[in-house]
């Protein structure tokens, strides 16, 4: 068996820095038996969580991203054709709920909702998944836990969780840390002082000031630590912060201005 999900096990622990008690709910509703959805904008910490709290806890992760083109049977499992005739290959959630792994379903909103239903009979009591095509039903490892993500900023009518899926879930909300945490985070992350760092965040929290008011998103927290890391390579952080902030996130020529100026700003 641990041959199986060793390389779905983390070895070494991926950094998290908690910000709040969400290290200790976590480990409760892993306790628990009780899945768990995380709500926040991109690059604020969702995926580092899990990955730490699948180290912390041992256990293997499973990590699906999910997308608008992926069937159940891209969860679930299908059979293949080889040289010896049909074979069943399990799928992301299947292995992991054979297995008693975490199965991480990144950005599930993604999904078509004909897909995510699939795990319903995982997220209740029951605890089982019918594999259909297989005839088999499939009762999950006392250690399987479903985590699944998504930006709660992005939801639409179309794109949104249905209540019946939603509340088979506890929610941990996610979002940018406050000022002193992040500046932690960007200097461990990348290894620039805490004055650089400082300065990365002062421009991030403007950026987020225009949130809906020409931007659609502000500056993640992922985006500061390539910030970071390209100042970190020696480049000036003018460019460095161009490149990382500025750029990727708007092509409008007045919210570059903008955003350039403020970055001008601080250094």
């Amino acid at each position: 068996m641990d041959q199986i999900t060793a390389p779905f096990r983390i070895a070494a622990d991926p950094w998290y820095r908690p910000v709040a008690d969400e290290v200790a709910l976590y480990e409760a509703a892993y306790a628990a038996k009780m899945p768990v959805m995380l709500k926040g904008p991109t690059g604020c910490g969702k995926t580092r969580f899990v990955e730490h709290m699948a180290w912390r806890l041992g256990k293997p992760l499973v990590t699906v991203s999910c997308n608008e083109d992926m069937t159940a049977s891209d969860l679930v499992g299908r059979f293949l054709l080889d040289a010896e005739g049909t074979r069943w290959q399990d799928g992301p959630l299947t292995f992991a709920a054979r297995h008693g792994a975490i199965c991480y379903l990144d950005e599930v909103v993604e999904a078509r909702q004909d897909t995510t239903v699939v795990i319903h009979p995982l997220t209740d009591n029951r605890r089982v998944l019918p594999l259909e095509k297989k005839g088999e039903l499939l009762r999950a490892h006392p250690d399987f836990h479903l985590v699944i993500s998504y930006n709660p900023g992005y939801q639409s009518l179309m794109k949104d969780l249905k209540q019946s899926t939603k509340q088979r879930f506890g929610a941990l909300d996610f979002t940018y840390p406050d000022h002193a945490v992040e500046v932690e985070i960007v200097a461990h992350e990348t290894g620039i002082d805490r004055g650089l760092a400082d300065k990365l965040v002062s421009i991030a929290e403007r950026a987020r000031n225009l949130k809906g008011h020409g931007l659609d998103e502000g500056i993640s927290t992922r985006m500061l630590v390539h910030a970071g890391g390209l100042i970190a390579q020696g480049v000036a952080p003018v460019p460095a912060c161009r490149m990382a902030l500025v750029r990727p996130i708007t092509d409008d020529p007045d919210m570059r201005d903008a955003l350039d100026a403020a970055v001008t700003t601080f250094f």
